[in-house]
């Protein structure tokens, strides 16, 4: 929400700077995200003085030149050659001191040097409309009033005030701050709490001069929806010229960022932005019947709208209609046809107070987001609409002549109750955590408009003003005393009593911060990417059906409108971003959830499923290139040794996985585990169709792992302590030749099944199949470790393991020593 300083003050008179009034805005929960200048004149005349022209003498060189001395209030004055046919001695005139900038009217930049002309020395210039870009004029200099003070700076003599705009990150619930009078009603409320002297006065704008037609209004305004239309104002104005709006609305408008279009619709535009009340002129002799409709109409009926687009209209979109046809998508966008041009004289102005549940639908079903959109779909005031029109009807009759040719229809049948909220202060003190006084309290509510209809000594009942559409229960209220107050003004305790309960175990933030230690210790960055995602990205990802994705019903944007299902697209889309600029080697994980529907009916929690994971990529070079050694390219065994370190991290054996199917769509190659029976672990380089999508052409490993699984296999591990050994180990090794389909984890379990005391590791050092070997058969060359914690193994000892262990490999698996 852009928000402009001087227009602020029209209606909040008070001792308060820009810097200051930042402060305030972002104590109160009107976060101030960013403060700049804008200049009425680009530039602003910065560097650019009265001057006094006190001799104009030919150039010597030059029949087109004149040597003048100029006094700019220093202490001598400066000689600047001037080629302008009307200057002349004893002119005030304007100056562009050395070190200036000017902006000129085709937009050359000309930054102000000494420099010699002809051989003269010339230390300023003297400026005409163009070069200030104050015109578009260049027959000569321009020539001041002689009552302008010499020094003087030309924006000062001028009236040419620099403005300053506050960017506000305006939270959802805060609608009520989308607008000046909004803003300045909140600042006005802290200044009388805490800064009284500085505060003058708060007005909302003036309508006193208002007047309504005498004659009847020839339009029939009727409202068939109350549900979604439940206040509908409506008057004309006849005999109005549009045409181009006046420089200083023009000034206000383009400060916020808005584009003029004429005098009318920024009349609107204006108030829209002052009171934060949308509002619509139709051309009135457009309106066919003489009548205004608010309703539905039927599914699937074509409408173009301003832009140009012709949308096919839902049969819960509502709109504004003649007798006719729809004009207008109610509290959303224009129609083609029916908006005000030069040719227009007569207005019908609406200003209504939509359902915003329909405003919202209606929106998202089209893809639209405007300025009017915005403020209906989170609730606008249902009081302010008379005051909003009676103040553009004023204005526009200001702007473009012209008479309110109507009286004002307000259809307005179920009047709005202000909600009443009761309030304890020892709850309001609790709930602040310090003690407040009940007479500040009270204070700060009248302030924002709440009107207390009972007070005794324990508390008092408040009416809500409309504006706070979502000021409900006790806690919103105190939410509002505490923010005007200040956050800041509560003490943090000395003492914080807490009760400490049993920790799960394992710990998962512990399990987490262990895990994101360990890999940012390896030299990963962690990332956090958007749940968010767009459904189209799953259409050819026959791992996560399209059918199984959690779909957003009001998305704010159709590559926002489901939850992601996997955490591989948002580490890719990361990975572009940081390859697309320069940064091609990359080590990144995350933690996240995932979602997913699991079930077409039952409860929220029996339909959808949401899991943690964590994902691992890495992609580019291994390590950065040295005078001793290249920069070797990441593989897939750069991404398992990874994964290796961090399963052992958690006491994950890799003989305690069970290989598993590896998605064929998602992986270009790799492997894929179980771990407990469930699954746990994909890991390989990514398939090329799925970095075309991101368009990243080098290879990209990629890992993901089921967070719960592994936080189960913990909580299922007993820490055992022992001993360290005193007594040698021994290593013995076998070649065996087995069955092609036999595998190393059979041989494993059938070695320690055969020796359960002496055996403490079993490892595969070499694996042959070739011509040389019989047919179906590999050779597996296998390192067996012995160590006794009691005594010294013998020679007795590790040959009468050796064979039991060759003879379990003949029966079970009917391997034969090579």
């Amino acid at each position: 929400m852009t928000i402009s300083y001087s227009w602020l003050k029209d209606y909040l008179s008070a001792d308060v700077s820009v810097e200051e009034m930042s402060e305030i805005l972002t104590a109160i929960g009107l976060e101030v995200e960013s403060v700049g200048a804008v200049d009425c004149v680009k530039g602003g005349l910065r560097g650019v003085v009265v001057g006094h022209v006190l001799t104009c003498e030919q150039h010597p060189n030059a029949d087109k030149l004149h040597v003048t001395t100029v006094d700019v209030g220093g202490s001598a004055p400066l000689q600047i050659v001037c080629g302008a046919p009307n200057v002349a001695a004893g002119q005030k005139v304007p100056v562009a001191t050395l070190g200036a900038t000017l902006y000129a009217a085709d937009g050359e930049e000309v930054k102000i040097k000494k420099s010699k002309l002809r051989g003269v020395d010339s230390c300023g210039m003297i400026c005409a409309e163009d070069e200030l870009g104050l015109g578009a004029s260049h027959e000569g200099i321009m020539v001041l009033g002689g009552q302008a003070a010499v020094g003087q700076p030309l924006a000062d003599f001028l009236g040419l005030e620099s403005d300053y705009v506050l960017e506000i990150g305006l939270t959802p619930n805060r609608v009520d701050a989308a607008s000046h009078v909004g803003v300045a009603r909140d600042v006005a409320a802290y200044l009388a709490v805490h800064c009284p002297d500085k505060l003058r006065t708060f007005a909302y704008p003036s309508v006193a001069d208002f007047v309504e037609g005498s004659a009847a209004n020839p339009y029939a305004i009727r409202v068939e929806n109350h549900e979604a239309c439940p206040r509908y104002c409506g008057l004309t104005l006849s005999g109005v010229a549009v045409q181009p709006s006046p420089e200083w609305l023009q000034r206000r408008l383009s400060a916020i960022g808005l584009r003029t279009i004429n005098n009318v619709v920024d009349a609107t535009n204006y108030v829209l932005h002052e009171l934060g009340q949308p509002l619509h002129a139709f051309d009135a002799d457009k309106i066919a019947g003489r009548a205004v409709v608010v309703r539905t109409c039927p599914e699937a009926t074509p409408f173009t709208t301003l832009d140009e687009v012709e949308r096919k209209l839902s049969a819960s979109d509502l709109m504004i209609c003649d007798a006719e046809r729809p004009m207008c998508i109610a509290g959303v966008l224009g129609g083609k046809d029916s908006g005000v041009t030069e040719r227009t004289t007569s207005i019908f102005l609406e200003c209504a107070y939509f359902n915003p549940v329909w405003i919202r639908k209606t929106a998202r079903r089209h893809g639209l987001s405007t300025d009017a959109s915005f403020r209906y779909e989170r609730g606008a005031d249902p009081a302010v609409p008379p005051l909003a029109i009676k103040r553009a009807a004023l204005l526009i009759k200001q702007l473009g002549g012209g008479s309110i040719s109507s009286p004002l229809t307000d259809i307005y049948p179920h009047a709005a109750a202000r909600k009443s909220v009761a309030l304890t202060y020892a709850g309001v003190c609790a709930a602040v955590g310090k003690q407040l006084d009940p007479a500040l309290i009270r204070k700060i509510l009248v302030a924002l408009e709440f009107e207390v209809l009972s007070e005794d000594g324990s508390g008092l009942t408040v009416s809500v003003p409309t504006y706070r559409v979502d000021v409900a229960r006790p806690c919103d209220v105190v939410e509002e005393i505490l923010r005007i107050y200040g956050y800041n003004n509560v003490e943090i305790p000395q003492h914080i009593t807490i009760a400490p309960g049993p920790l799960a175990k394992p710990d998962n933030e512990a399990m987490v911060g262990a895990a994101a230690a360990l890999l940012s210790g390896q030299g990963f960055n962690e990332i956090m990417s958007l749940s968010l995602t767009a459904a189209k990205r799953y259409d050819e990802l026959a791992t996560y059906p399209k059918e199984r994705l959690v779909m957003l019903q009001n998305p704010s944007s159709v590559d926002l409108n489901a939850m992601r299902q996997t955490l591989l697209l948002g580490a890719l889309e990361s990975a572009a971003y940081n390859i697309n600029r320069r940064q091609a080697d990359l080590k990144l994980y995350e933690f996240g959830n995932v979602y997913y529907r699991q079930a077409t009916a039952g409860s929220v929690t029996e339909r959808f499923g949401e899991e943690p994971r964590l994902s691992l990529l890495v992609t580019g070079a291994q390590h950065k290139k040295t005078w001793s050694q290249g920069a070797p390219a990441t593989d897939f065994f750069t991404l398992k040794k990874h994964v290796e370190l961090l399963l052992q991290r958690f006491g994950v054996a890799l003989h305690a996985l069970q290989a598993a199917t590896l998605p064929s769509d998602i992986f270009a190659d790799g492997a894929a585990y179980k771990l407990a029976g469930k699954p746990f672990l994909e890991l390989g380089p990514v398939h090329k169709k799925l970095r075309a999508m991101f368009d990243i052409k080098q290879p990209v490993l990629y890992a993901e792992l089921r967070w719960q699984v592994l936080l189960g296999f913990a909580a299922r591990q007993k820490i055992t302590c022992a001993e360290l050994p005193k007594y040698p180990e021994v290593t013995r090794d076998l070649a065996l030749l087995i069955d092609v389909g036999v595998t190393f984890d059979r041989l494993r379990e059938a070695a320690h099944k055969a020796e359960r005391k002496l055996l403490q590791s079993v490892s595969l050092f070499d694996v042959y199949e070739g011509d040389k070997l019989p047919e179906g058969k590999k050779s597996y060359a296998l390192s067996f470790t012995l160590q006794d914690s009691e005594r010294t193994l013998t020679d007795h000892d590790i040959e009468r393991v050796m064979g039991n262990l060759t003879k379990a490999f003949e029966k079970e698996l009917g391997a034969k020593l090579r």
